[in-house]
């Protein structure tokens, strides 16, 4: 029997008639993962939360060598207020862009808590994530809801937003 080439390429390179690169897509599919954000001013944090050992990662770098060492405890308030056992089963690995220090510090705190939120609420189950969240928002609302400023354009006749060229009528 004659074949086609796709159909060659199929039988021989496949498991159930799911050919190689589809194979890849679905397992990758397969992980227990969500992608959350956290805003702060300008600055964008998403966190990508998984099944894992406790590592957070932090633009690829180990969440220690978070600089400045002061911010580095507002960062870790969503670990401490939760305890160590609910983040010992999950990796989270962070990337932010934009803003400064301190906002990229605020939105990497608000990304990982919503991440363990998501997480717990789509792979555990609703009472643990309801407890997760009445913990953080007790604490912090900012760490679940965003903060909607952000800093007001200047306009012409005056050095700031706001404030006016002074007159003077001497």
């Amino acid at each position: 029997s004659t074949q086609s080439t796709w159909e060659a390429v199929v039988s021989t390179q496949s498991t159930w008639g799911v050919p190689l690169f589809a194979q890849r897509r679905i397992h990758k599919m397969s992980t227990e993962s969500v992608q959350c954000f956290g805003r702060k001013k300008t600055a964008v944090a998403v966190a990508h939360c998984k099944r894992g050992r406790g590592l957070i990662k932090i633009n690829g770098q180990p969440f220690d060598q978070f600089q400045p060492e002061g911010i580095r405890y507002k960062v870790l308030e969503p670990l401490l207020l939760l305890g160590h056992a609910r983040f010992s089963g999950l990796d989270i690995r962070v990337r932010v862009r934009g803003g400064g220090y301190i906002a990229q510090a605020y939105a990497i705190r608000q990304a990982i808590a919503k991440s363990v939120v998501a997480f717990n609420q789509k792979f555990v189950d609703e009472a643990t994530k309801k407890e997760i969240k009445d913990t953080l928002l007790a604490y912090d609302r900012a760490l679940l809801v965003a903060d909607p400023r952000r800093v007001e354009p200047k306009k012409f006749g005056g050095h700031k937003a706001r404030a006016r060229k002074q007159k003077s009528y001497r």
